[in-house]
């Protein structure tokens, strides 16, 4: 099978080669990949993160079509459309065992800690896969860039009526953070350059004016609830316009994971600070009924051949999520 393969850290290493395809074990599926997300764990996977096996092949986003499945595989059947929840969890630890798959202390991501899905097919645990019924570029979103928001928005404990302000609101994240903390019952200010935004917020401002308008549509309330997840560039400005009781979720670091805290200020208005990754399994069965009628932007869609592109491009100026199609 084809697939983008590289044997040492660099996007200059990456290449599409010919390897052997998987074969299922008793209890795996083998997945024919029909689309891929793209996003900054892949790029930062490629460039310097440990991964195994090597070679190695990234993509952690991943809807596809089941090819083959293994002998004591029951609930999954070949032709069925599903997605692939990326993380890799023994389901005894304690983390597992309170239904927080995503921290499980011997796990990891698929596409890091195993071979991922930015080739023609993909092996995975039938625990890990899920059958879906949406269009290609929605199911290929659930995964990461749907279920991290709404993991992130359940966290932030988001209810009707809220003020939620999302930066970086165009993103792979932001777009579902926006739509999902709607579905929500909340008001939405959104924070980003991107006009077409406004389809799916209450509001859109630029960042420049983020705590003037903010302070404006609230009536001087603030936020409820802020979503950063595009890290330290945004960090002071996120606090600026977090309200008294509010909660700040984060998660993700493309411009910086370090920042300066003023305690004081945090405290002395009784705000939580709460930093997230992933989701839940549970969560992203939601997400199938939750986010059936999400609007998914899309800037380009590559091929395998041009899977390097796709990659590098994920940090960059783009208006849109980025996929790769086998």
């Amino acid at each position: 099978m084809k697939a983008l393969v590289f044997d040492k850290s660099g996007l200059d290493n990456l290449r599409v080669a010919e390897v052997q395809a998987p074969e299922p074990g008793p209890h795996d599926v083998l997945i024919r990949v029909k689309l891929a997300g793209v996003n900054p764990i892949d790029y930062f996977a490629v460039q310097y993160l440990p991964v195994k096996p090597m070679p190695h092949i990234p993509g952690a986003e991943i809807y596809g079509e089941v090819a083959k499945v293994g002998s004591h595989v029951k609930g999954i059947g070949v032709g069925d459309s599903v997605v692939v929840y990326n993380r890799v969890f023994d389901g005894s630890c304690d983390m597992c065992l309170e239904g927080r798959e995503m921290l499980c202390r011997s796990g990891g991501i698929m596409g890091v800690v195993t071979n991922g899905g930015f080739a023609e097919y993909m092996l995975a645990p039938e625990k890990n896969v899920m059958r879906v019924d949406l269009t290609p570029e929605l199911a290929a979103s659930l995964p990461v860039s749907a279920l991290t928001s709404y993991h992130a928005l359940r966290e932030a404990g988001v209810k009707p009526m809220d003020y939620v302000v999302v930066f970086g609101a165009s993103g792979n994240t932001g777009q579902f953070a926006v739509q999902l903390a709607k579905k929500m019952g909340a008001r939405v200010i959104a924070v980003t350059s991107k006009a077409w935004v406004r389809e799916f917020a209450d509001h859109v401002v630029n960042y420049g004016e983020a705590q003037e308008k903010v302070k404006e549509l609230t009536g001087g309330r603030m936020a409820d609830a802020v979503i950063n997840s595009v890290g330290s560039a945004q960090w002071d400005a996120g606090l600026k316009v977090l309200g008294v009781g509010g909660r700040l979720v984060f998660f993700g670091g493309l411009t910086g994971s370090q920042v300066n805290l003023d305690l004081a200020s945090v405290y002395g208005r009784h705000q939580r600070i709460i930093g997230t990754t992933g989701g839940t399994r549970r969560e992203l069965m939601e997400l199938r009924e939750l986010c059936r009628d999400c609007r998914v932007k899309t800037w380009r869609t590559y091929s395998l051949d041009d899977g390097g592109e796709a990659v590098s491009s994920v940090l960059r100026e783009r208006d849109g999520r980025i996929f790769i199609r086998p």
